[in-house]
């Protein structure tokens, strides 16, 4: 292939999608977007605020929640400037140093999230099998290490993603399906074999997204087994209704990111409609949702946000 069929790494950029077909009302698009991305950074600013700020609620299960606000503010973050910047602005143009940075930090969230979960279910076992014990085993030291281990874990499985793909020659019609860098829709713009780029992204998914999500199962297989144990049935109730609000934010998470993995993976033309559809509600709903599910099951963090801001 001639070298006009390339372009340069440094004058390259890649063209993002809005919503295909939709362009004269992508002003109006806007609107709902805007609220959702303001709910989402506030309702998750406001958990942290106020677990910070009241004693009572520094326990595991609201430390955990913080971690968890603190990743879907990241991850909000990480994609307001494009999609915004489409809808707004119809600024699609993205250069690919920015497109790189963009996908690392989204990919280093969603797995840090992935791993927040995980300990969020951990959190709930040992509440449950060993409510005596659960102050003494998760102590805060003892959460910050665990903590630490996972955020570092994504961090550095992600890290030479931007690397593999800086590699590469791309194509001029880089035209990409979503508002926002995913690498696993970068890595097929290029005109090279990215056969490594491939594999190491499966290998990553396994190893994080797989990993959590068994450990994640059998959290809740062993929960169901201790909860069966309780002769009292509103003991059993009120055991399983403390897992609500995290079972929801699991769904959400992982039915969304597998969804959207699977269409990249094996979809073909007729589902682009479907997958950038996936690919709003994977970016968008967890952070939206989580805040709002855990203030109204907590009724000791409901509680307090009323009590900061209706006084």
């Amino acid at each position: 292939m001639s070298a006009v069929n390339y372009t340069n790494f440094n004058s390259a950029v890649f063209l993002l999608t809005g919503i295909p077909g939709q362009e004269d009302v992508h002003l109006w698009i806007s609107i709902p977007f805007c609220l959702m991305y303001v709910t989402s950074i506030v309702g998750n600013s406001v958990i942290l605020f106020i677990v910070k700020t009241d004693p009572s609620l520094h326990e595991p299960m609201y430390i955990f929640l913080s971690m968890l606000a603190t990743t879907d503010l990241g991850l909000s973050i990480a994609t307001i400037p494009t999609i915004l910047g489409i809808f707004l602005f119809n600024s699609r143009e993205i250069s690919l140093s920015a497109c790189f940075a963009q996908l690392f930090f989204i990919h280093s969230f969603s797995f840090i999230e992935s791993s927040v979960l995980l300990l969020m279910a951990f959190d709930r076992f040992v509440a449950i099998r060993d409510p005596l014990r659960y102050a003494s085993i998760l102590t805060p030291p003892r959460i910050a290490k665990m903590g630490l281990v996972f955020m570092l874990r994504s961090v550095v499985l992600i890290f030479p993603l931007p690397f593999l793909l800086k590699r590469f020659q791309y194509c001029r019609a880089n035209v990409l399906s979503h508002s926002y860098c995913l690498h696993q829709e970068v890595m097929k713009m290029a005109c090279s074999d990215i056969t490594v780029n491939s594999i190491y992204g499966l290998f990553i998914i396994v190893f994080t997204v797989g990993l959590d999500s068994l450990f994640i199962f059998l959290s809740y297989v062993m929960i169901l087994k201790t909860v069966l144990s309780i002769a009292s049935r509103a003991e059993r109730l009120r055991a399983l209704n403390t897992c609500v609000s995290h079972l929801c934010a699991v769904l959400v998470f992982y039915t969304s990111l597998i969804s959207l993995a699977l269409i990249h993976r094996f979809g073909n033309s007729s589902s682009h409609l479907l997958q950038i559809f996936v690919g709003y509600v994977y970016m968008l709903v967890p952070p939206l949702i989580n805040p709002i599910v855990y203030s109204v099951k907590s009724k000791h963090l409901r509680a307090r946000i009323i009590r900061t801001f209706v006084k």
